[in-house]
């Protein structure tokens, strides 16, 4: 069975537009693993633009399922993850300025340093997955480097899905099967949403996490409002 952990980023953008604490940053991660979610994510960027790095001790104690941090091992991201000791850390090729993930790694150019990165994780019991693209040879490097998984980028495979090019799969198989053979976990994550989550899980042997964030919070919000509009007149009759 595939497991989801939600990306809970957009619900701290969500309280950090207004000040205060609504919504309920803590409240939100509670209640998601109560509704059958496997997995917290959260992605602090070093402008604390969503996630700020309080929350993510804060999560510490609240995450009873898995705890998964992503991130841009910069020396910050480092020490933060090295405190908290999730379940898994995801490292993503961040520039500091971009909207969001964008890249997977080169895990050939930097091998030597996801090495030595993923062997101070792994020393600490945290498991260690890369985001990376499904250029086989890239697939080849990242179980060079000692990590546990990979996390496939999806947004190429999504944008085509969406134009009707069920075949942009492909490639993540290929990936997937190759991944699989060399002793590295598979997981998945950017642009899955509701939509194309089905097909692409049924085409993606060993897939063992997807990770949602912007979608899925994109969808309960608009799956959601009809229902709250309609509490709100309610109230107001």
């Amino acid at each position: 069975m595939t497991k989801l952990s939600v990306n809970i980023n957009k619900i701290a953008t969500l309280r950090n537009s207004r000040g205060g604490n609504v919504p309920d940053l803590l409240k939100v991660a509670v209640d998601i693993q109560e509704f059958g979610a496997e997995g917290i994510t959260i992605h602090p960027r070093p402008d604390e633009r969503h996630i700020k790095y309080q929350d993510a001790y804060d999560l510490k104690p609240i995450v009873t399922t898995e705890y998964n941090i992503e991130g841009n091992p910069i020396a910050d991201f480092m020490d933060l993850v090295l405190a908290i000791k999730p379940t898994q850390v995801t490292l993503v090729p961040d520039g500091n300025d971009v909207l969001t993930s964008n890249a997977g790694w080169d895990t050939i150019t930097h091998q030597s340093f996801l090495k030595e990165v993923i062997t101070d994780f792994k020393d600490n019991g945290i498991r260690t997955s890369i985001f990376i693209d499904t250029d086989l040879k890239l697939i080849e490097g990242a179980a060079e480097t000692g990590a546990d998984r990979i996390e496939l980028y999806t947004e190429a495979f999504a944008s085509q899905y969406e134009k009707g090019n069920t075949g942009a799969v492909k490639p993540y198989t290929e990936a997937a099967l190759l991944a699989h053979d060399l002793g590295l976990g598979i997981n998945a994550g950017h642009d899955l949403n509701l939509e194309n989550i089905q097909f692409f899980k049924q085409n993606i042997p060993n897939l063992a996490e997807v990770s949602i964030g912007h979608a899925l919070i994109s969808e309960s919000l608009y799956l959601g409002l009809q229902n709250v509009v309609n509490m709100y007149l309610h109230r107001l009759q």
